[in-house]
C-alpha cells in the first residue's frame, strides 16, 4: 500500500482555481465518503481551506489511486484534466507524510506558522473518521500530523506574532490605512475567520466594529465579546454605507458583496472604502474593485504581504523542520511495527490453538485434578508458550521493514503454516 497526497494549494494554483476546488464544510462528509469508495482508495482524508484542497489517501494501487483522485478533483471543480494538471501537487509515501507534517506545523502556510491549519486538519480527520473513510492507517498518519503541529508550536517560536490569516489581514489593513482608531469596520461573517478578524481588531484598539452575519445569534455572541454591534444580512447595505473598511469571510460560496450593492450603499458618499476579502470562494464580486472610491484586496494580496514579513519567524523554521524530520521517522517506525503485528498475532493464535488442543487431549487424565490445579496447568502452559514466542515476536517487530525482517517473516509463516 502507498500513502499519496494530491491536490492544489496556494503555491501551485491561482485563486480562481482554488475557489472551484474548495469544499464547503457541510459538503465535506459526502465528498470524503464518496472518495473512499473508489476502487483503488482504501482510506482518505480531505483538507480543504482557503489555501489548499489536498487529498490524502492510503492506496491499494498507486496508479489507480492517482487516477481516482484526479477524477475526483476534476468532478469537484468541473474541470478538464488539462485544466487541472498544470497546477496539481503530488507526493507519495515518505514525501507525502513529510508534506502533511509540514502543513500541520505551519511551514507550508501563506502566513508562516499560522495556527488555524492545525484545527482544520483536526476537523478534516474527524469528518473522515465519522464517515469510516479514515481507519487504522489514516488515523495513525493524522494523529502524528496533529502531534507534529503541537510540537512545532510548543517547542519553537514559529507561532509567535502574526500566526493566522485573520490576524494577518488586520495587520495588512493597518499597513495600508494606518491607525484604526475611529475607523468604522464591518466584519462580514462570524465563523472562525470572522471571529479571528474581530478579535484582532478588538486587540488593536480604537475601531468601531459591526459584525454582519446571517445568524443574528452567533453574530451577537461574537459582538459581545469584542464590544461591537451585531446585525443580520438584511442590514449589510446600511453597514457598507457607513463603513471605512469591510473585511469579508462569510464562506457563503458566492459573492455577497456585489457591484449593485456597493453602488447603492455608497451613492453620494465621498469617502474611500477598503475591502479585504479573505474568503475562498471570494465574497466580493470581481467588478467591485473597478468602482471609484473602492479598494479591494484578497487572499492573494495577503499572501504577498505575508511573504514580506516571513523573515521574522523564518529562523524558527529550521527548528520546526527538525521536528518534522523526527516525526516522519517516528511514523515510519510505528507504521513498520504495525505491519509486523498481524503476523505476530497469527503466530500466537496458532500456538494457542496447539496448546488448547493438547489440554483437551489430556482432559480425561486431568479429570481428577482439582480446579485449582487445573488452573495452574492452564497458567503454566500459557506461560511456556508466551516465553517461547517472546523472542521471535520481538525480532519480527524490530526487524520489520528490513531484508532480515522479510526473511524472518517468511520463515515464521513456513514454520507455523501461516500461509
Amino acid at each position: 500500500m502507498s500513502i499519496l497526497v494530491i491536490g492544489v494549494n496556494h503555491r501551485t494554483g491561482p485563486l480562481p482555481l482554488l475557489e472551484r476546488l474548495t469544499i464547503a464544510p457541510d459538503e465535506l462528509a459526502k465528498r470524503v465518503s464518496g472518495l473512499a469508495q473508489r476502487d483503488s482508495v482504501r482510506e482518505a482524508t480531505i483538507v480543504s481551506t482557503c489555501n489548499r484542497t489536498e487529498v490524502y489517501v492510503i492506496a491499494e494501487r498507486f496508479h489507480g489511486a492517482y487516477a481516482d483522485v484526479c477524477d475526483f478533483l476534476c468532478e469537484l471543480g468541473e474541470l478538464d484534466i488539462d485544466e487541472l494538471s498544470p497546477h496539481l501537487f503530488s507526493e507519495h509515501d515518505a514525501a507525502a507524510v513529510a508534506h502533511l507534517f509540514e502543513v500541520a506545523a505551519g511551514l507550508d502556510s501563506a502566513v508562516l506558522g499560522e495556527g488555524e491549519i492545525l484545527g482544520q486538519i483536526r476537523t478534516a480527520w474527524k469528518v473522515a473518521r465519522n464517515e469510516s473513510a479514515a481507519r487504522s492507517g489514516m488515523n495513525l498518519l493524522m494523529r502524528m500530523a496533529v502531534e507534529t503541529g503541537k510540537r512545532a508550536r510548543t517547542e519553537t517560536a514559529i507561532g509567535q506574532g502574526t500566526a493566522s490569516v485573520s490576524h494577518a489581514a488586520v495587520e495588512m489593513l493597518t499597513d495600508v490605512v494606518g491607525e484604526l482608531t475611529g475607523k468604522r469596520v464591518a466584519v462580514l461573517g462570524a465563523g472562525s475567520m470572522g471571529e479571528g478578524v474581530a478579535v484582532a481588531l478588538y486587540k488593536s484598539g480604537g475601531a468601531d466594529i459591526v459584525v454582519v452575519n446571517r445568524s443574528p445569534e452567533r453574530g451577537a455572541a461574537l459582538a459581545e465579546r469584542v464590544g461591537a454591534r451585531a446585525i443580520g444580512f438584511d442590514g449589510l447595505e446600511e453597514a457598507l454605507s457607513t463603513a471605512d473598511i469591510a473585511i469579508a469571510s462569510t464562506g457563503s460560496g458566492e459573492p455577497v458583496v456585489t457591484v449593485e450593492l456597493i453602488e447603492r450603499a455608497r451613492a453620494g458618499i465621498d469617502r474611500h472604502l477598503h475591502i479585504i476579502d479573505i474568503a475562498v470562494p471570494r465574497d466580493v464580486a470581481a467588478g467591485v474593485a473597478a468602482l471609484d472610491g473602492v479598494t479591494v484586496m484578497d487572499i492573494d494580496d495577503l499572501r504577498d504581504w505575508a511573504d514580506r514579513g516571513r523573515s521574522r519567524r523564518a529562523k524558527e523554521a529550521s527548528l520546526v523542520q527538525q521536528i518534522v524530520a523526527e516525526q516522519v521517522e517516528n511514523f515510519a517506525v510505528e507504521q513498520t511495527a504495525r505491519q509486523a503485528a498481524p503476523l505476530v498475532a497469527s503466530m500466537h493464535q496458532a500456538a494457542e490453538a496447539v496448546r488448547s488442543a493438547e489440554i483437551e487431549r489430556f482432559a480425561k487424565r486431568l479429570s481428577d485434578v482439582s480446579d485449582t490445579d487445573r488452573d495452574t496447568v492452564e497458567a503454566l502452559t500459557k506461560a511456556i508458550v508466551s516465553k517461547l514466542l517472546h523472542e521471535p515476536s520481538v525480532r519480527l517487530k524490530s526487524d520489520a521493514g528490513t531484508p532480515q525482517g522479510d526473511r524472518n517473516a517468511a520463515a515464521v509463516r513456513d514454520l507455523f503454516g501461516l500461509g
